[in-house]
């Protein structure tokens, strides 16, 4: 039988995005809407399997109802930014699916689905609706099925004539609009008579019949107030009916049969999917993946060697050392190659460590190199205790600063990209992840040869176009030199002491303990507290606490789950400590023992230079940018890392709001300048502007929420999305953004300009004319739109705070050679410098680290630096 699937698209997409925390991909566009209604797109593609599927959308905010009733659905709240901006995305879903949507000006999604209802039940189909909305079920019939969506977005109840009978004491689904014209809909604004309840519209209702059933017998009505109450609303009932009713014969355009789908998996499926970061949907559909088809070019001649000459040595020269894994302190060589004018060669790891003549090349300032990946090469040779200079250019970065979005590109599509064609990137010659390997044809000398001349052809090309960006001195003076200052840190490492971190597990594992037995205690058995299926059937069937979601295996324990639950039951804030210390052990104390280098003791992390579109570091294998500080045993795993050398200090340096200071900076607002030149705490200023008090009566509360609007400005937040992150109403949060705003004009103006002015070139720079480019800045898509317009608030002011911690690094190490200190710069995270520091050099540092931070660049507000010491890192904080 065929069969037609109706869904109610506002409301399921609504549902989608309460029901699920405020999700964004990897570019920060929010996607927890789409991901919910996908979610259940997918499980009633899969359960009911139409054959036909329409999802119905609501064309606007008036419909024929307010013609009858102006009030219609007044009072709800303005529909979240978070939230609009998605529906193109479900759009773009259901187009990619092959799936039609339809919307009707001056109609409801509930009477397109009505109407489609009925003409399907005349011609024979099965009919099923998906919707969160109880109005439908006025639709029930004879094969129509209502499927009520319960709870979360993919738990629902079904509906047919009998159960809607069972629910609302014996009514037919007709009944359903007369039980509205009694009681009422407070959702949509629908009055009723006021003072009756479904309860008692029920009892009427099946006395009577319908409303105006009701009405023709009111003098058989018992009660005296109640009786009163329909009188004095007789109209009103009416009217109530009259606008809870769904019409099944609106002028709807389409026909059943043009609903007729078929489930496929299509390119604009899977790219959208790419794009939204939904893996986990692409793994269910099991997406096979196109092998590339690259031909290998011919021109290149590869010349192998099993020693350089000084001939074959000439500047400029671009050299290319590679290497299987990302990790380069662990990384095998696989071979190097050599291309310049005299011709281009290859040689094998082997002959090439112990050629001398290449260890000199190598070593020659003077004899300059062009490299994929300065930092890399410098770092992956210096652990065969080599030495590499004379780096003249960097691909890798060159390319980054002209287009970050490109960042980590395989040569070969970045030589593509600039009109070199025919090059295999190394995905097709060594295979992906872990099956990489050297193919037995030994292909390796003709592949890696042509990638070094593709980068000898690439450095004219990126240098013409950083010329025309005006970028040069960003590459030249800032991200080369700063990639010499990283390499040295990374092969520096810092110590990690493995008996500190042992002690910690087992501190950690009776700590644990201790609140496992709490739980325990508090849930009167004993279950396995890491099996969702375990705890959700403690927690919602023997506790009693209400299910906020549901999965296919059962209860969802999840997080966001827990994190409502809050203040319902004490065992929720024991199981929530017991997951975030559990989570402590296995990622950081366990994770972090396994990556103790075996010959130095020390943790040498990755710095990645050439990833963040906002040119911020970020760092793995591991992560040391990411170690836990909310809680104070997250913080001690910092106790972890210690001075390489008897009698150091760990040195600690860190700027302060310093994306508020840039902020004051470029958009040039007096009030906020004065606030960071009189030295105020800037959070409190803020508290006293947007709460109208004085200094003395900000509380500990105000200037929480001061802090989170002084932070979420820079990010481009909404009243909602400020509401959920502190917990107010989102009309008391527009009142803060609104008030802030006024208070500091310029910031107004600066949001205003850098938007108009990312519309008109299609990029925002930093101060030092780093880039960000915004392809969607002008889409007609307003979710992609108004996160470019975010994108264009935040980027100066995040990458321009990048920038500065940057130029400090390298005018520090530049310091402290000048100086002759021992003193050694370990880490960057984020906006703070750590150090190890010989006792005798205490002093000096505390005076040199601030002064160089702090005029690293000149602002019109001054930067701050705070600096700490002690044994550990911990005790630096």
């Amino acid at each position: 039988m065929k069969k037609l699937v109706l869904i109610d698209g506002n409301n399921v997409v609504y549902r989608a995005f309460f029901a699920l925390p405020l999700l964004s991909n990897n570019q920060g566009m929010y996607t927890n809407a789409i991901y919910g209604f996908t979610t259940m797109l997918m499980k009633v593609i899969m359960e009911e399997k139409p054959t036909h599927l329409l999802v119905a959308f609501d064309a606007g905010k008036t419909t024929f109802r307010h013609k009858t009733y102006k009030d219609y659905k007044g009072g709800r709240q303005k529909t979240p930014p978070e939230l609009s901006q998605q529906f193109p995305f479900v759009y773009e879903l259901l187009d990619a699916m092959g799936i039609k949507r339809y919307e009707l000006d001056n109609y409801e999604a509930d009477d397109i689905v009505g109407t489609l209802s009925r003409r399907a039940q005349q011609e024979g189909f099965e009919v099923r609706i998906i919707t969160g909305d109880k109005d439908y079920l006025q639709l029930v019939g004879d094969h129509i099925h209502v499927s009520l969506i319960k709870k979360g977005i993919t738990d629902t109840v079904d509906y047919n004539v009998d159960q809607v009978g069972q629910r609302y004491g014996g009514l037919k689904p007709s009944g359903v609009i007369d039980l509205k014209g009694l009681m009422g809909d407070a959702s949509d604004n629908i009055p009723g008579v006021p003072g009756v309840g479904e309860k008692t519209a029920v009892k009427l209702l099946s006395r009577f019949g319908t409303v105006e059933g009701v009405y023709g017998h009111l003098d058989e009505v018992s009660g005296k107030k109640l009786k009163e109450r329909l009188e004095n609303n007789r109209e009103q009932a009416m009217m109530s009916k009259q606008v809870a009713t769904i019409d099944r014969d609106a002028p709807v355009a389409l026909k059943v049969e043009d609903c007729a789908f078929e489930e496929s998996v299509t390119p604009e499926l899977t790219d959208l999917f790419h794009e939204l970061g939904f893996q986990s949907m692409l793994e269910k559909m099991d997406v096979p993946t196109e092998e590339e088809d690259v031909k290998a070019s011919e021109e290149i001649k590869v010349t192998s060697v099993d020693a350089f000459s000084k001939e074959q040595l000439v500047s400029p020269s671009a050299l290319l050392v590679n290497m299987l894994d990302d990790n380069y302190h662990y990384a095998a060589i696989t071979g190097f190659s050599v291309a310049n004018r005299t011709g281009t060669y290859f040689i094998q790891t082997e002959a090439a460590l112990k050629d001398a003549c290449f260890a000199e090349w190598l070593a020659d300032s003077a004899r300059k190199k062009v490299v994929l990946d300065g930092k890399q090469a410098e770092v992956a040779l210096k652990w065969r205790g080599l030495t590499l200079k004379g780096i003249s250019f960097d691909i890798r970065l060159a390319a980054y600063l002209i287009d970050p979005s490109e960042a980590g590109q395989d040569v070969a599509l970045l030589a593509g990209k600039y009109g070199i064609p025919n090059l295999k990137t190394d995905d097709v010659f060594y295979g992906k992840g872990a099956k990489r390997q050297i193919p037995p044809d030994d292909g390796q000398a003709q592949h890696l040869g042509e990638r070094a001349d593709a980068l000898l052809k690439l450095q004219p090309k990126l240098m013409e176009k950083l010329k025309a960006n005006q970028q040069e001195k960003l590459l030249f003076d800032l991200e080369m030199p700063l990639s010499r200052v990283l390499a040295r840190m990374e092969f520096t490492g810092v110590r990690t002491s493995k008996e500190t971190l042992t002690a910690m597990g087992s501190e950690l594992d009776r700590t644990l303990e201790v609140i496992e037995n709490e739980i325990y205690q508090m849930a009167g058995v004993t279950f396995n507290i890491n099996s969702p299926k375990q705890l959700g059937e403690i927690l919602f069937e023997k506790l009693q606490l209400p299910a906020i979601k549901k999965t296919k295996t059962g209860y969802s324990t999840a997080a966001d789950v827990l994190e409502k639950l809050r203040g319902r039951h004490e065992i929720i804030d024991r199981i929530l400590d017991y997951r975030q210390l559990g989570k402590l052990k296995s990622t950081y104390v366990e994770g972090l023992l396994k990556v103790i280098h075996p010959k130095t003791g020390k943790i040498h992390t990755v710095y990645n230079q050439a990833l963040t579109q906002t040119g911020r570091l970020s760092s793995n294998d591991p992560n040391l940018q990411n170690i836990p500080i909310r809680m104070e045993e997250g913080r001690k795993i910092r106790k972890a890392f210690l001075p390489s050398e008897q009698g150091w200090q760990m040195f600690s340096a860190d700027y302060s709001q310093i994306e508020l200071r840039v902020l004051a900076h470029i958009a040039d607002d007096a009030n906020l300048q004065q606030a960071f030149i009189d030295g105020m705490d800037i959070h409190t200023r803020t508290a006293m502007d947007v709460f109208g008090v004085p200094k003395e009566d900000v509380t500990p509360l105000m200037r929480r929420h001061a802090k989170a609007v002084n932070f979420g400005i820079i990010y481009g937040i909404s009243d909602y999305g400020l509401s959920q992150n502190i917990g107010i109403t989102r009309k008391q949060a527009g009142q803060f953004i609104e008030t802030y705003l006024k208070s500091y004009p310029g910031v107004r103006n600066y949001m205003a300009e850098i938007v108009a002015k990312a519309h008109q070139e299609g990029y925002v720079t930093t101060l030092l004319n780093r880039r960000r480019y915004l392809p969607d800045i002008n889409s007609r898509n307003f979710n992609r739109r108004s996160f470019a317009e975010r994108t264009a608030m935040n980027t100066p002011i995040q990458g321009s705070a990048a920038d500065v911690i940057k130029l400090a690094m390298i005018q520090m190490q530049d310091r402290l050679e000048q100086e002759r200190l021992k003193a050694r710069m370990l880490l960057q995270v984020h906006d703070e410098l750590i150090f190890e520091v010989p006792a005798d050099e205490l002093e000096t540092m505390k005076k040199i680290v601030p002064d160089v931070m702090e005029h690293a660049i000149q602002l019109k507000v001054p930067l701050k630096v705070e600096c700490a010491y002690g044994p550990t890192w911990y005790d630096a904080k």
